[in-house]
């Protein structure tokens, strides 16, 4: 069985693994020159299954309005004449009340949990060197009211079965103690134990020369244009160097799949959110993080990645615009600043930005379509390294006729219609 795989980010690179892991000839085509170039390149670093939650939640809209006030604030809308994009907010405002709050992190969890499972097995069968650690996130509180507003998580995480500690400011000093040079400035954190971190890019390149060594074709420099329908069946894939032919095709094209997918009649709501990441050196590693620090104020995540420090945050609501300003990172440059004045040297930072693919719901789109040879494993939003390996591993079963070890049910197009 000869399948074509449109994407070589995290996302594309896991199914293509497990679809030749599975005995499948597989092609997988991207327009960079290499895997892992555009969502996976620079992310928080994070295998965050205990923070596995739709950005839509009850009292969200109230904290985007103020947030729209702050200083360095995570989040910015500019205001587009763009139907898609007042289209999304409008599902996504309709997605903040409890009951589909719940029902959305009910079908991310699915995912997220089956991926933190899985993950060992794969990194046991092939050895991959990425900056590992777990050592776990944590959630960390300026405020007594963030620590209240908390206790709400700790009943979801128990729900789902996602191991926490709650801890005083000691406790968060123990579990990091670099932030004992700034004790007065947090109070509390809640810290997700299960949670592992590592470089996003460096895992999809290991597992991308894994695959090749199974037989696995990279095509790279490659763009895909429009997909071809012939008799209710994807006939190929049209680029800009030809056409393209398998017997089953798997669309990880991440924020751009919509676009591909309107070619042949799919339209999903995955919106281009534009985030930020920071890199740079550890200078003082006993005053650096040593795994995750979310800083819940500024959502902002700290991340330790060997003698490097990720810092990543932000939520830009722009369009498909990937343009680093001057002062663009101001906000994670002050995160790590004010938390972690020691640990690394910020004059140095690398800039990045990149396109999360959102749903208004959060929940990501994976799964078969009305096209019996045509599956999705996209819009995965901030966690699609958190997502990769149980999503990748779930929907290579589905095109090879197996059986998958989640339910695909609410993670399919079919829940928009499609």
């Amino acid at each position: 069985m000869k399948v074509i795989v449109l994407g070589a980010g995290v996302i594309g690179v896991t199914t293509a693994w497990y679809l030749a892991r599975g005995g499948a000839e597989v092609l997988v085509l991207d327009r960079q020159p290499g895997p892992g170039m555009e969502t996976s390149f620079a992310n928080a670093g994070e295998l965050s299954y205990g923070m596995t939650s739709p950005w839509a939640a009850p009292g969200i809209p109230m904290k985007a309005v103020k947030w729209l006030f702050m200083r360095h604030r995570p989040l910015f809308i500019w205001p587009l004449l763009s139907v898609s994009m007042w289209a999304w907010g409008a599902r996504m405002l309709m997605n903040c009340n409890e009951a589909s709050y719940r029902l959305n992190k009910s079908r991310m969890v699915r995912i997220s949990n089956y991926s933190r499972d899985v993950l060992p097995d794969l990194l046991s069968e092939v050895p991959l060197e990425f900056d590992m650690r777990e050592q776990g996130t944590l959630q960390l509180f300026r405020t007594e009211k963030q620590v209240k507003s908390s206790k709400a998580d700790q009943e979801v995480l128990a729900e789902f079965g996602s191991p926490y500690e709650v801890l005083d400011r000691d406790g968060c000093i123990a579990a990091e103690p670099g932030l004992a040079h700034v004790a007065d400035k947090f109070v509390g954190g809640l810290r997700l134990t299960a949670d592992r971190t590592g470089d996003c890019r460096m895992f999809t390149l290991a597992l991308a020369e894994k695959a090749a060594t199974l037989g696995v074709t990279f095509r790279y420099g490659v763009t895909i244009k429009e997909l071809a329908v012939e008799r209710d069946n994807i006939a190929g894939v049209i680029t800009d160097q030809g056409r393209e032919t398998a017997d089953a095709y798997v669309c990880c094209l991440g924020p751009y799949a919509p676009i591909l997918l309107r070619t042949v009649g799919i339209r999903l709501p995955i919106y281009p959110i534009k985030g930020y990441s920071i890199t740079l050196p550890v200078t003082d590693a006993a005053a650096a993080p040593q795994s995750t620090i979310m800083d819940e104020t500024h959502k902002v995540a700290i991340t330790r990645l060997g003698d490097r420090i990720r810092v990543a945050g932000q939520a830009e609501i722009i369009g498909y615009n990937r343009k680093l300003g001057s002062h663009a990172t101001d906000t994670v440059r002050h995160v790590v600043s004010d938390l972690f004045p020691k640990g690394g040297d910020v004059s140095k930072a690398e800039g990045w930005t990149g396109l999360r693919p959102m749903t208004p719901d959060g929940t990501p789109v994976i799964g078969p379509t009305r096209y019996p040879n045509l599956f999705l494993n996209t819009g995965h939003g901030t966690l699609g390294w958190t997502m990769s390996a149980g999503s990748g591993r779930a929907v290579a079963d589905a095109v090879l006729g197996r059986t998958p070890e989640i339910d695909f049910d609410g993670l399919t197009a079919q829940r928009y219609g499609q």
